[in-house]
């Protein structure tokens, strides 16, 4: 017997549907009768036909069980099971619109995570850059928000790790004290870094999955963002291309004797200093402090170096290092 049948919907088992299709076919039928025709056991017959009965499918006269009128008997089981559809309908509607503001409610909540205060912000900025496996990308302006770079451990951790950073600095930060010193051992590090005249926001991202951001600025309380794969983490991804893009190349070398001057008039690491931090846009004096130079020494390195490139001007300068790779 098969497994499904057509008045399956109506709540009819296979053995009840094919039973009333016989008595339907037959004027009466008694239990045996029904069995021999079906070839079932009497004891899903019993079964049977009390189910139709008690569904008033089926009545027993003369000891003989006989069909009730489909129109009359099945009608009202379809107009039943017909209200129970749309009812059930309506309910999946509203189950439906209930789920899809739930799962906005859940996604929003998954995909951007506020955090406050100076030791939760510095705490998960170090696991952002910890968890990072193949590259970070930051950008960074002239004020730590709540970890500087001396104080970003993680980040020396991520270069020992193979980890690769591309930075882009806001050119203040070379001129705030111990700056360029610190932008120079994150360079000698291995560390890409690109100055920048501004930089519009601080900004990491960890392998383009996870990003970090302050919202609030306020040293009382300071708060941030995570936010992990999103169209805003695109969008966030975005502004660092534009920013490193438009950003300058920065190259400083370690500095060696100020009376150092190579024999085939190359540029001594030294120059390549003073070049590098003059390409970013530092005056005299804030390259002088930075390097721990003073003023005079910082013009006649300049001087030398525009002799070299055979040039007048400082502008001449840069587009001479720029095409002839000094930085």
């Amino acid at each position: 017997m098969n497994d499904t049948s057509p008045l399956s919907a109506l709540g009819l088992r296979p053995t009840e549907e094919a039973a009333y299709r016989a008595l339907v076919a037959r004027t009466a039928a008694t239990r045996d009768e029904l069995a021999t025709a079906l070839g079932a056991t009497p004891t899903e017959i019993d079964r049977a036909l009390a189910s139709l009965h008690g569904m008033g499918l089926a009545t027993r006269s003369e000891g003989r069980h006989v069909a009730a009128s489909p129109a009359i008997a099945l009608t009202p089981l379809v107009t039943r099971r017909r209200d129970q559809l749309r009812r059930a309908e309506l309910e999946l509607a509203t189950l439906a619109e209930r789920y899809r503001t739930m799962a906005a409610d859940r996604a929003a909540g998954d995909l951007v995570e506020v955090v406050t205060g100076v030791d939760v912000i510095g705490r998960r900025f170090g696991q952002v850059q910890a968890a990072a496996t193949d590259e970070v990308q930051a950008l960074a302006t002239g004020k730590a928000v709540a970890v500087s770079r001396a104080d970003n451990k993680a980040e020396d951790e991520g270069v020992r790790r193979g980890v690769r950073y591309r930075v882009v600095i806001a050119r203040t930060v070379l001129e705030q004290e111990g700056g360029a010193a610190d932008t120079a051992r994150a360079v000698s590090s291995g560390e890409e870094v690109r100055v920048a005249q501004t930089v519009p926001i601080k900004l990491v991202i960890a392998d383009r999955s996870v990003a970090l951001l302050p919202i609030s600025l306020e040293p009382s309380l300071p708060v941030a963002v995570i936010v992990h794969r999103s169209g805003l983490l695109d969008a966030l991804q975005a502004l660092f291309d534009a920013v490193w893009d438009r950003a300058w190349p920065l190259r400083l070398g370690v500095a060696g004797s100020l009376d150092e001057v190579p024999a085939d008039d190359s540029l001594t690491p030294l120059d390549h200093q003073v070049l590098a931090l003059l390409l970013t846009g530092l005056t005299d004096r804030a390259i002088a402090s930075q390097l721990g130079l003073s003023m005079r020494t910082v013009q006649r390195r300049v001087q030398r170096m525009m002799e070299l490139a055979g040039v007048q001007t400082r502008m001449q300068l840069g587009w001479h290092a720029a095409k002839a790779a000094w930085a």
